[in-house]
């Protein structure tokens, strides 16, 4: 049985937990060390239990524990050469922890394969991932998506779970007092984030191409309201036909863990 659970997603601190029955993993580690810690334990899973921890990039909301986190449990740490390269000037990587560089054409990870795709976002080499499992179980992660790319799509189409980025709402973002133009603009740049509606109008195709559990990720909390985010795309997947409960579930991943794992 395959588990699923965002731990953290959000635009302050992210972290995936992806279990098999021979180990989890973790995309991202962008919490402290301890919240992750207890995070895990909530779901019944041991920390030195986590095979490996894959990283989309190296801001800080994606690895705010992961030098403190691999050291301690000896984790190994997969990741792009440009990510690997952003850490290493970062002083993030330690000899107390392995650190790989990806395979473009996928890693085993015990009962999971991990296959990543380039994501655009404005950092060294950004990545999303799509999980395979034994079972057969195609999980997709997929934020900090300036835009979505052909990659982005041919890669996460088909894919049962995904995890999907629905950043801010623009009329929110734009008239938001506390940003300055140019973060406005990064923000809503082919290398920043995904919007409520970009992301309503991609879950569609997903939706029509086999996508059975949607989940909204990395919502923005200065720019973004999570019932906003779940309408908007609510919305859009009735008026292309699709039945909620029927052709797919839709649930906002929390900024902090507060439910169960989800059994695949």
């Amino acid at each position: 049985m395959t588990t699923f659970c965002p731990l953290f997603s959000s635009s302050k601190g992210n972290a995936i937990y992806i279990g098999a029955p021979d180990g989890g993993i973790l995309i991202d580690a962008g919490r402290s060390c301890r919240q992750i810690e207890v995070a895990l334990h909530n779901i019944g899973v041991a920390p030195d239990s986590i095979r490996a921890v894959f990283v989309t990039h190296e801001h800080s909301d994606h690895i705010n524990a992961l030098r403190v986190f691999a050291s301690k449990y000896r984790t190994r740490v997969y990741a792009t050469n440009g990510t690997l390269e952003a850490l290493d000037d970062m002083q993030i990587l330690s000899d107390k922890f392995d650190a790989f560089a990806l395979n473009p054409e996928g890693t085993d990870c015990g009962s999971l394969y991990l296959k990543p795709f380039p994501t655009s976002h404005d950092c060294r080499e950004s990545c999303g991932y799509v999980v395979c499992a034994e079972d057969g179980t195609r999980i997709a992660v997929a934020t900090d998506l300036g835009c979505v790319t052909d990659a982005v799509l041919d890669a996460i189409t088909g894919c049962e779970t995904v995890l999907l980025e629905s950043n801010h709402d623009v009329r929110m973002l734009e008239n938001n007092p506390q940003y300055p133009y140019p973060l406005k603009r990064r923000i809503l740049g082919d290398a920043g984030h995904l919007s409520n509606e970009v992301c309503a109008q991609t879950a569609c195709a997903l939706v029509k191409s086999g996508t059975k559990r949607l989940f909204l990720g990395h919502l923005s909390e200065q720019n973004n309201l999570p019932a906003l985010a779940r309408s908007v795309t609510a919305t859009e997947l009735t008026a292309c036909g699709a039945v909620e409960d029927t052709d797919f579930t839709l649930q906002v991943a929390k900024p902090v863990w507060d439910e169960r794992a989800v059994q695949l």
